[in-house]
């Protein structure tokens, strides 16, 4: 029953999606509720659901509150055709912590590419969520205009300072029955702008319209082959194409922090930041955490996560213009997400990565460098189905691919925040297959860079349709039959490599044994929260600077792997005691 509301659901806003006119979104809400996602408990009760609330505004562009239709595509014909050509100087925008390309024309209107299925998956449910739990404040704030005290309230909201307003807004809270932390994460999100947004949801009820334009497979065909033209190019263009590479799908900042010596020729510079930064900044929180981690954690670690942060709080774009002279001079170019497809990448040349920049777990490694003629492919791990599309053109395009890993956050069933998690059996809900495979990455390999969490092996992974297509009967059957690790990717990429190295489209419904493979291969994945326990979601609280060690512990892993396959390779003896001397 529980997979048959998923699937209701999603076929829901499928069909719905194929009219040539607009559809309200208030038409998805009752298949939403019916399904009962565990990521939004409360979807079909009159209390707010803070959490899901927080985790949809994290993955929509912050102007959603002013927008009152949403148009999504795959190319900008479509949304040419459809909206004028003056649609691509419409605003870019960006969600908090979903990668997506964005459009908005100043008014009611937002576009959004698609990439993939997925990003159906993903967009729908959280507008859905959104419209329902912004119409719920506005239902509880047109309520309580009536009693005169709230009125007051919400009076001081625009002609009080200081205090008064402070305390105004943690009354609110009250009065809208929305748990304190939940309250303050909610107007920390929009720091000055929460005034003004409490009176938009007071002055009216949300109702979007969405249009699909396309949603053809050969469409998505088309966007990564557009994606992998800049990345082949930079390739050509260096006369490293041919060469072989290693195919990484995990983030953009972990493997270039440990190769490139940025964040190490700025170690001072970071450390005053840290101590230095001032109690107003939006990001003093964090960076006090980071100060109190100082002496108890690896200062490297510690470091690539400061140069986040100081980059946030230094808007200066020459900071990043310098950033990428310096990692193109050591044979790191990074290219820019394009066409559609919003997956950034980096082509990292083994070669001219210099010993003194390495981060010193890897110091032992330096002999390698200047004899491999190996090149890294790092990509911005892609969203579900995008990353079929990917793997899948890389293996297509590439003579003499070494490896296939991937590093992203999964949410677990068994473990805790931060631990580090590694599959050798996935379950796909896309293809219904069961894929079995050897792992590249152990519990060991991982544990040795790991100071704070667990490194678990052996474990099983289910992969989901969206964060929000799950509820806790799926959850619960998955775990009884000992699936341990939700995630989106794992299957997908699995479905590519069957296709990389099967004669044939990749089956659906049945069970997979990849006994050898020609290439190297790996998944890892970090827990970013528990939704089987309510004990913490993406929703309720971000990962945040627990997932630092998590992090870098898996990116440390996979390059260990990287240079240690290229030493056996060239023949090369690395002495793990080697002292490394700059």
């Amino acid at each position: 029953m529980a997979d048959d509301d998923v699937e209701l659901y999603a076929r829901t806003y499928t069909t719905l999606l194929r009219s040539r006119s607009d559809v309200r979104v208030q038409a998805f809400l009752p298949a939403h509720i019916r399904m009962g996602s565990s990521l939004h408990a409360l979807a079909d009760q009159p209390a707010p659901d803070a959490g899901a609330f927080i985790y949809a505004m994290q993955r929509l562009p912050q102007c959603i509150a002013r927008v009152a239709r949403v148009v999504l595509g795959q190319e900008g014909d479509q949304f040419r055709a459809v909206l004028g050509d003056q649609v691509d100087h419409w605003s870019r925008v960006e969600a908090r912590a979903r990668r997506r390309a964005w459009r908005w024309d100043g008014n009611h209107t937002l576009t959004v590419h698609v990439s993939s299925p997925s990003d159906l998956d993903d967009v729908l449910p959280c507008l859905v969520a959104y419209q329902a739990e912004w119409n719920k404040l506005h239902a509880a704030l047109t309520v309580h205009k009536r009693n005169h005290h709230v009125a007051v309230v919400l009076s001081s909201l625009d002609h009080g300072t200081g205090e008064m307003i402070a305390g105004s807004v943690r009354e609110l809270g009250t009065v809208l029955q929305i748990a304190t932390d939940d309250w303050d994460r909610l107007a920390s999100f929009f720091g000055t702008g929460l005034v003004a947004w409490l009176h938009l949801v007071a002055k009216s009820e949300k109702d979007i319209t969405v249009r699909l334009l396309g949603g053809f497979d050969v469409a998505y065909t088309r966007l990564v082959r557009r994606w992998w033209n800049p990345v082949g190019d930079v390739l050509s263009q260096r006369g490293i194409d041919g060469r072989p590479l290693y195919f990484v799908s995990s983030n953009l900042h972990a493997i270039v922090n440990l190769l490139s010596g940025y964040v190490k020729r700025r170690r001072q510079t970071l450390w005053e930041f840290v101590d230095q930064a001032p109690d107003a900044s939006d990001v003093h929180s964090e960076i006090a955490e980071l100060g109190r981690l100082r002496g108890h954690a690896n200062a490297e670690n510690i470091l690539y996560y400061t140069s986040r942060l100081w980059h946030r709080a230094d808007r200066n774009p020459k900071i990043r213009d310098v950033r990428r002279f310096e990692e193109a001079s050591r044979g790191i170019t990074q290219v820019d997400a394009s066409g559609g497809f919003d997956v950034g990448a980096q082509v990292i040349e083994l070669r001219r990565i210099q010993a003194a920049d390495l981060d010193p777990r890897l110091a032992k490694f330096a002999p390698v460098l200047d004899r491999s003629d190996a090149v890294v492919l790092n990509v911005d791990y892609p969203l579900g189905l995008a990353s079929y599309h990917i793997v899948r053109e890389v293996a297509t395009v590439t003579p003499d691919l070494r490896a296939i890993y991937a590093v992203g956050k999964a949410a677990t069933l068994n473990a805790a925040v931060g631990d580090v998690m590694l599959s050798e059996t996935v379950f796909d809900e896309h293809s219904r297959n069961t894929y079995a495979f050897p792992n590249a990455f152990t519990a060991a390999a991982v544990a040795t860079f790991l100071e704070r969490g667990s490194a678990l092996d052996n474990q099983t992974a289910v992969t989901v349709r969206g964060t929000f297509l799950q509820n806790f009967a799926s959850l619960e059957r998955y775990y009884r039959e000992r699936h341990t690790v939700v995630e989106m990717e794992a299957g997908p990429i699995l479905s590519a490599v069957f296709e990389a190295t099967r004669p044939h489209r990749h089956p659906t419904g049945e069970r997979v044994y990849f006994r050898e493979l020609p290439f190297d291969f790996g998944i890892i994945h970090y827990a970013s929260d528990t939704p089987y326990t309510q004990a913490r979601t993406l929703g309720s609280r971000g990962l945040s600077v627990e997932g630092v060690d998590a992090t870098y512990a898996s990116a440390l892993a996979v390059v260990t792997r990287i240079l240690t396959i290229e030493a056996q390779r060239l023949g090369l003896s690395i002495d793990p005691e080697r002292p490394f001397r700059p």
